[in-house]
């Protein structure tokens, strides 16, 4: 590990790569040996076309790239992995900005507006949002693209909303695989915003160089201040719709979450997470905002800050991937699946301990 975190961040990312594919290299999974024995799947393009569509900044080939990082599929997967590999040496030039904040707070306004300055003063921006997913159906409204519809008609502007699906932290599972899509295509800011459930907020943290908290002035938010949770990630916080009657409440819920970020360690060392008024509606606060991230990175920046804050969060990431591909395995163990439903029904029956049968599942796979 240390020899890894000694290494330049495109190396991590690479082992990154390689942990990937566990999935398609797993013998449940063989077939993709027969790749090159197959027609091509209707819609797919070639490994070249993805990469010289994604350098050139071709969106519509940027926007299919997407959709093969995102498949489930074991033979995309391999696809997306060997593109992904190949664009690595172009990625890494943007600045990556977190966005989230509990529903209703205003996002996709102030996003909208954030991201119609910034192509203003001729920053290419890509924004990433997250939308939930329904435990019923499975489905998400993927509704950011239209309620953005000013900056989705720019040409310097991409969006690209994904559903969240079973990921917690409300992030999609390929966010970070999309992100360097987007860097790779020539987006020098990739704006990601959460799904916004509150203090589960915590993933976007590990991808993100910059993270930005949105607050509703008057609405009990002034408490999460005080709580060990995801203000504490923030490295500025916003309270947003602070413009008309709002404005009094706005004020004062400004001065109470200021009091309360001196309680708390700065998620930045050598950073002073501030406190400002915004609003998405009016425009007021969006320079200021640019210019409070554009001062973070060029205090930070020339010291290393920002690429040892990647590699972490590649190592992160590596940590991550081995533990879900882990997981994945034992449950689709035949010895697992054949005694988990009779070990799940006696602990109904009360005839043994959740412990018990968590070890004897354990045991099946890992004998002394």
């Amino acid at each position: 590990m240390q020899a890894l975190a000694a290494g330049g961040w495109r190396e991590c990312f690479a082992l990154l790569l390689g942990a990937a594919e566990i999935n398609v290299n797993h013998p449940e999974h063989k077939a993709r040996d027969t790749e090159a024995t197959l027609p091509r799947r209707r819609g797919l393009l070639s490994p070249d076309a993805y990469v010289s569509g994604v350098l050139a900044g071709d969106r519509g080939v940027l926007a299919r790239a997407i959709t093969l990082v995102e498949s489930t599929s074991p033979l995309h997967e391999a696809q997306a992995q060997e593109v992904l590999q190949r664009l690595l040496p172009h990625t890494g030039k943007s600045k990556r900005i977190g966005i989230t904040g509990v529903p209703g707070v205003g996002k996709s306004t102030f996003i909208e507006r954030f991201g119609c300055f910034l192509v203003e003063q001729d920053r290419k921006v890509a924004v990433l949002t997250i939308d939930p997913t329904s435990k019923r159906s499975g489905g998400s409204i993927l509704g950011d693209k239209t309620r953005m519809e000013k900056l989705s008609r720019d040409a310097r502007a991409f969006i690209r909303p994904s559903p969240a699906g079973d990921s917690l932290g409300g992030v999609a599972r390929r966010t970070r695989e999309t992100l360097l899509l987007c860097e790779a295509a020539g987006f020098d800011t990739v704006l990601v915003e959460t799904v916004g459930v509150g203090q589960s907020e915590t993933a976007l943290r590990s991808m993100v160089d910059f993270f930005l908290l949105l607050l509703l002035p008057g609405a009990g938010d002034e408490l999460q201040g005080i709580k060990r949770g995801i203000v504490e990630m923030a490295d500025a916080v916003l309270i947003n719709k602070a413009d008309g009657d709002n404005r009094l409440r706005a004020e004062q819920a400004c001065a109470e979450q200021e009091n309360a970020l001196h309680c708390l360690q700065s998620a930045t060392p050598g950073w002073k997470t501030g406190v400002s008024l915004c609003s998405g509606l009016t425009g007021e606060g969006i320079p200021e905002t640019w210019e409070l991230i554009d001062r973070f990175y060029r205090q930070f920046e020339p010291a290393g800050l920002i690429a040892k804050r990647r590699q972490q969060q590649s190592l992160e990431w590596l940590s991550n991937l081995v533990n879900e591909e882990l997981l994945r395995r034992f449950y689709h163990n035949s010895q697992v699946k054949e005694r988990l439903a009779a070990l799940q029904q006696a602990i109904l029956r009360g005839e043994t301990t959740p412990v018990s049968a968590a070890k004897e599942l354990l045991d099946l796979r890992t004998p002394n």
